[in-house]
């Protein structure tokens, strides 16, 4: 979405109004990056290898030990398994839905998507608001920032019929509160967030007027959303936030010089000046992302393990050193696993909703933690299993909005903001 698309979204539509929720809660967080798989990474081959499974379950990667005592991770992840005792690990993820798109929906809102079980169901305004969005009504940001960000672009796969998948925009909560979408590649020595940049060419002083004499002419909710854009193209602390060519070169490399690596350091940046929620998708590679039908083993351990491993790890010590991980929720999860049984013909993977892993540190979550466990083959929860809802929930709960709060939806219909339960073992 352009800058004064977002902006006019943002101030010409209507907010649903809030109920009041019954409980407290303690979260500390004060933002979010959430960190999206997409297309569903195996968990038997990053998180929860299976080292005694038959090949055709185990797979062709070794295990490593990790920080945690008898915890193993891939030998694809070596960074992170020497962080892990910084990290909570999920082992028990698990949910029956097998399509992408509605996966997503449940994902990122906590709720079912209107149609579930569906690869032909576009987002609608029917959707449910994800966790960005209803951040963006409870937790506003000053100096013209938006709340909820989202990069290098809104997710969609060429084998889905409904294409882009649902539970990325505002849904029924209105288009006001919809994510600002940063879309490039941050690694471009050219890159820039289009928009953002004041026209050379027009003296501040004629700007200064046109901004006036649209204040006389307009009012109201226009009025704000010029302010709002305006806000944007002149606040140095925007232009300095999006501005990812101040960052040193070694600190580049930590990250990694490719397309997740640095939308892993712009989202730093963001929330070091206050943004709520970031979220960062796998970018279109071209190669089905993290859905490896085919070529599971060669996939993760030359392009898509490595960026995660060196970019996500970098993420977290410049949080730490900074002193901003105690307030910075991170979570790296897919929409769902990879079938424990490996497809002989192109050394592949199905989907596989019924049990995957994910990562979560920072934010009041524990360290050195794992939490429920999965079978011999990782192919279902053996304890302490975790829907999406719950996960959500638990989010919610980490930025210090309780998980039953309800809004009224566009019909005045006060609608639970996740289906599921806070994960409080989760919490230091």
């Amino acid at each position: 979405m352009g800058l004064y698309g977002w902006a006019a979204s943002h101030f010409l539509a209507g907010t649903p109004n809030i109920a009041q929720a019954t409980t407290k809660t303690v979260g500390k967080a004060k933002s979010c990056i959430f960190i999206f798989a997409w297309g569903g990474p195996s968990q038997l081959d990053t998180l929860d290898p299976k080292p005694n499974a038959p090949e055709e379950i185990r797979g062709q990667f070794k295990p490593i030990a990790t920080s945690i005592p008898g915890v193993q991770f891939s030998e694809h992840f070596p960074k992170l398994a020497k962080m892990a005792d910084r990290l909570t690990v999920v082992r028990s993820l698990t949910h029956d839905d097998p399509a992408h798109l509605s996966s997503v929906h449940h994902l990122t809102t906590g709720r079912l998507a209107p149609k579930p079980k569906s690869d032909a169901e576009p987002p609608s305004r029917r959707d449910s608001p994800p966790l960005g969005s209803v951040l963006a009504q409870f937790r506003p940001v000053a100096d013209g920032f938006p709340a909820f960000i989202t990069l290098p672009w809104i997710v969609s796969h060429p084998a889905a019929p409904g294409g882009m998948a649902p539970g990325q925009h505002a849904g029924w909560l209105g288009t006001k509160f919809d994510p600002f979408v940063i879309s490039g590649d941050p690694n471009h020595p050219q890159f820039e967030v289009r928009g953002l940049k004041p026209n050379q060419h027009l003296p501040e002083t004629r700007m200064d007027t046109r901004r006036h004499l649209l204040a006389q002419l307009n009012g109201g909710a226009v009025q704000q959303m010029q302010q709002k854009g305006f806000d944007l193209l002149t606040s140095a602390n925007v232009q300095r936030a999006f501005n990812i060519h101040e960052e040193s070169p070694a600190t580049r490399d930590r990250y990694g010089r490719n397309i997740h690596g640095q939308c892993l350091l712009m989202a730093r940046r963001l929330v070091e000046n206050g943004v709520r929620v970031v979220n960062i998708n796998w970018h279109q590679d071209g190669k089905n992302f993290w859905d490896t039908h085919g070529d599971n083993f060669n996939r993760l351990k030359r392009d898509l393990m490595p960026p995660t491993d060196a970019g996500l790890t970098a993420l977290l010590d410049d949080l730490a050193v900074r002193g901003m991980l105690d307030e910075t929720l991170v979570v790296w999860v897919g929409e769902f696993g990879r079938k424990p049984e490996i497809t002989r013909n192109n050394a592949g993977r199905e989907h596989w909703p019924f049990c995957y892993s994910g990562l979560l540190a920072g934010g009041g979550i524990r360290a050195g933690y794992v939490h429920g466990s999965s079978d011999r083959f990782a192919a279902h929860p053996a304890e302490n299993p975790v829907s999406p809802a719950d996960l959500t929930a638990t989010l919610y709960h980490a930025m210090g909005i309780p998980a039953d709060t309800h809004l009224n939806d566009l019909q005045n219909r006060p609608v639970r903001i996740t289906e599921g339960s806070v994960i409080h073992d989760l919490f230091q």
